[in-house]
């Protein structure tokens, strides 16, 4: 692997012994087209599956896998993974390969104007959504993210919650080791940081597949309420900042 990593791919990932294959494959597929050097980064979180095993079994060129053995949380392992990375930029992206790695092409663009954010985004001009959500989790997406603007800040990020984000690599180092939150709401906090630490951030429209088999329910929106109300508290105790 080059000494000097142009991207770094994080996916985190949790029972996806099934999935993550064919998503490694397309990535892979990808990035071997692409004139810079990059790293795939998997971080399973503690999956009770064959999920490390399977990432391994494959011959994905420059390919690390962490296996944590205790389940600690998306939030968990995408600062893992991200802090883990070396690369110039770093992405992470989710497992079921809701959007597609080659989406980050339209990233580039963005970084070279001196945004140091960029993510992805399924509720602006543009956005594509291949397959789409029952009409009941649509409204309660759309519900959900107004009360979390209103209770975070983040007014003007129309989809926090959209697994598909790009920073810079101080962006990221600077970012992601002030994280606290280890599950739901961790996407809110790191938006919420790169706002007190005045990173320029920027949503770009994306085509997402909805995936049949989410683990995100009503139940989660309600305990990642509960995050963010905590993230705001952090706000206004100046936690990040130290």
């Amino acid at each position: 692997m080059d000494k000097e990593i142009y991207l770094s791919v994080v996916i985190p990932a949790y029972n996806e012994e099934k999935r993550l294959p064919g998503t490694l494959k397309k990535i892979s597929a990808y990035l071997k087209t692409q004139p810079y050097s990059y790293e795939i980064i998997v971080v399973s979180d503690g999956s009770k599956d064959k999920t490390a095993a399977a990432a391994n079994g494959l011959d994905i060129k420059n390919l690390t896998v962490i296996d944590n053995k205790e389940n600690h949380g998306k939030g968990f392992v995408v600062r893992q993974g991200m802090l883990k990375a070396k690369g110039k930029y770093r992405l992470f992206t989710d497992a079921d390969n809701a959007t597609s790695v080659d989406q980050v092409e339209k990233m580039w663009s963005k970084f070279s104007e001196g945004f140091q954010i960029v993510i992805g985004s399924r509720d602006i001009k543009g956005a594509n959504i291949a397959v789409s959500q029952p009409w009941w989790r649509v409204f309660l997406g759309n519900i959900f993210n107004l009360i979390v603007q209103i209770i975070s800040g983040l007014w003007g990020i129309w989809d926090t919650q959209c697994g598909f984000k790009g920073f810079t690599s101080r962006a990221a180092e600077d970012i992601f080791s002030r994280c606290r939150m280890d599950r739901f709401a961790f996407d809110v906090e790191v938006l919420s940081i790169a706002r007190i630490l005045k990173y320029k951030t920027k949503e770009i429209p994306v085509t997402w597949i909805n995936d049949a088999e989410s683990k995100v329910n009503f139940k989660s929106m309600i305990k990642m309420l509960f995050e963010v109300l905590r993230i705001r508290w952090n706000v206004i105790r100046n936690r990040y900042k130290q």
